[in-house]
C-alpha cells in the first residue's frame, strides 16, 4: 500500500513538473470543438451515466454570470471560457426554431469578462474584464455579446469579442496585448439592421493566431504573432458576412488555413496568406466551421436555395466552383446538393462523417464517397444549435431545450442515453481526460467519475 502511495505520490509530483509546452496540444481541447475542431478525444474515461438533478458523477456545477455561448476551452488544469455582464440585459435565450430577424433591442452596460476555473474544482482562478461599454452591435434573440470561443496554448488564452476587439492574455491573466477592428458588422446581409452579433473564433496553431472576419464591409483573414500581437498577413476577402471559425490543414509537407463561406470559401497559405483555392456555392449565412481528416476538407453550410456537403482535397487550387450539376471536380472529391447544416459544424468520427441538423435528424455519411450510411432523428426537440462531440466510441449531442443524448458509434442509430439539463443549451461540450463540461444558460456542469 505504501509503495503504491509513493508511486502515485512520484506521478502527479512528475505531472507537475511538465510545462504547458510539454503538453500535447491533441490531447486538450484548445479552442472551439477541440484540437483543430474535431470534437474528439478518445480514452477520456468519461463515465457511462450521469444525473444532473441527482448529481450523479457530477463533480461540480457552478453560475457562470452574464450571457455567453462560447464554449469551454481546456489546457492542463485550467478551464477558460467567456460571458458578457449586464443588468439590463434580461431578455436571456429564445429557443426554438422561428423566424424573426429582429435584434434585441438593448443599450445596457456591458462587462466582456474571460474567466480562468479549475477544471477540478470548478473554483476561480482568475477573472478578467476585457472591454466595458454600451454594445457596438446588437445581437439576434438566439445570441448573446460573448459567442466566440477563446483559443489557448497552454502559455496564451486570446479572446475576440466581435466589435469590441481581440485580446491576449498570459495563462496568468496578465493582459498582453489587444487589438480593435472597429465595428465588425455582422447582420443579415439582405437585412443590414439586422444584427446578429459576431460569433466566429480565433485559432492558435505553432505560435500564430488565425482570425475569420467576415462581414458586411472589408472582409479579411489575418494572421497575428501570439507572443506579441504583430500583424503576419492580412488578406481581404469578397464575402458576405458569416459566423464560422477558420481551421488549419496540411498537405504534403506545407500548412494552410481553410475557411468556409458563401462567395469565398478557400484555403490559404499559413505563413503568408496567399491564396491557394476558392469556391462559392452553398448555404448564403454560412456558420459551420470546416473539419479535416482522410487528406479532405469536409464543408457544409444550410441557407437560401443551397445546403450542401462538400469534401475538398487538400491539395486543391485554383476555383474549384462546381458548375450546372457537377457534384465532384479536380478539387472536389465529393459533395451532396442538399443535406447540409444550418448550424452544427460535422463530426468526423471512426470512418464516419456525422451531419446534425436544427431539427435533430443525424445524417450519417461515408467519408470518401458521400453514401448515407444512415438517418435518424433524436428525441421530441425541434431545435437543436450545439454541435456534436465524440469520446470512446459515444455521441454526445444536446437540444436546446438541455436533454444530452449519447448515441453509439455504430453501423446503425443506437440511442444509448438521454440525460436533461433542465436548463437552455446552445453550447458545444468540451472534453477532458475523464470529464465533460455542459454550458447552460445559467451553469457550467462538470461531469467525471
Amino acid at each position: 500500500m505504501k509503495i503504491r502511495l509513493a508511486l502515485t505520490a512520484l506521478i502527479f509530483f512528475s505531472l507537475s513538473l511538465i510545462s504547458p509546452a510539454q503538453i500535447k496540444p491533441e490531447r486538450q481541447w484548445p479552442g472551439y470543438r477541440g484540437y483543430l475542431a474535431s470534437g474528439v478525444l478518445d480514452n477520456a474515461g468519461l463515465p457511462e451515466s450521469f444525473d444532473f438533478q441527482k448529481m450523479q458523477n457530477v463533480k461540480w456545477k457552478i453560475n457562470i454570470p452574464g450571457m455567453g455561448i462560447s464554449s469551454p476551452v481546456i489546457w492542463g488544469s485550467n478551464l477558460f471560457i467567456t460571458t458578457a455582464v449586464s443588468e439590463g440585459d434580461k431578455a436571456g435565450f429564445k429557443p426554438g426554431i422561428f423566424g424573426n430577424v429582429t435584434p434585441v433591442n438593448d443599450a445596457s452596460v456591458h462587462e466582456w469578462k474571460v474567466y480562468c476555473i479549475d477544471k477540478m474544482s470548478g473554483k476561480v482562478v482568475w477573472e478578467r474584464t476585457s472591454y466595458k461599454g454600451i454594445p457596438k452591435i446588437k445581437r439576434h434573440p438566439k445570441s448573446t455579446h460573448a459567442n466566440s470561443t477563446v483559443a489557448t496554448d497552454g502559455k496564451h488564452v486570446v479572446a475576440f469579442f466581435g466589435s469590441e476587439g481581440l485580446f491576449c492574455y498570459d495563462v496568468n491573466g496578465k493582459l498582453l496585448w489587444q487589438k480593435d477592428f472597429g465595428v465588425l458588422k455582422s447582420v443579415f446581409f439582405t437585412m443590414p439592421d439586422a444584427e446578429w452579433e459576431f460569433a466566429s473564433s480565433p485559432i492558435i496553431y505553432n505560435g500564430v493566431v488565425v482570425i475569420q472576419c467576415d462581414v458586411l464591409e472589408n472582409s479579411f483573414l489575418a494572421a497575428y504573432d501570439v507572443r506579441t500581437g504583430k500583424e503576419l498577413w492580412k488578406t481581404q476577402r469578397d464575402e458576405y458576412p458569416g459566423w464560422c471559425t477558420p481551421n488549419i490543414y496540411t498537405c504534403n509537407g506545407k500548412t494552410y488555413v481553410c475557411v468556409n463561406g458563401y462567395k469565398h470559401r478557400g484555403g490559404y497559405d499559413f505563413l503568408t496568406g496567399k491564396e491557394i483555392w476558392k469556391m462559392s456555392g452553398g448555404g448564403d449565412i454560412q456558420i459551420p466551421t470546416p473539419i479535416i481528416g482522410n487528406n479532405l476538407i469536409y464543408f457544409n453550410s444550410a441557407h437560401g436555395k443551397s445546403s450542401p456537403v462538400i469534401a475538398v482535397r487538400t491539395d486543391a487550387t485554383g476555383d474549384i466552383t462546381l458548375k450546372g450539376d457537377e457534384t465532384s471536380n479536380q478539387g472536389v472529391l465529393w459533395s451532396i446538393p442538399r443535406g447540409g447544416s444550418y448550424m452544427h459544424t460535422m463530426l468526423l468520427y471512426r470512418n464516419k462523417l456525422y451531419n446534425v441538423n436544427w431539427n435533430g435528424t443525424i445524417n450519417c455519411l461515408d467519408p470518401l464517397t458521400g453514401k448515407e450510411i444512415y438517418n435518424a432523428k433524436l428525441g421530441a426537440s425541434k431545435s437543436f444549435i450545439a454541435s456534436p462531440v465524440a469520446s470512446d466510441g459515444r455521441i454526445y449531442i444536446v437540444d436546446e431545450e438541455g436533454t444530452v443524448y449519447i448515441i453509439s458509434d455504430e453501423p446503425s442509430f443506437r440511442q444509448l442515453a438521454e440525460i436533461p439539463l433542465n436548463d437552455i443549451c446552445m453550447t458545444a461540450p468540451a472534453i477532458t481526460d475523464g470529464m465533460i463540461f455542459f454550458r447552460t444558460q445559467n451553469y457550467l456542469y462538470a461531469v467525471g467519475k
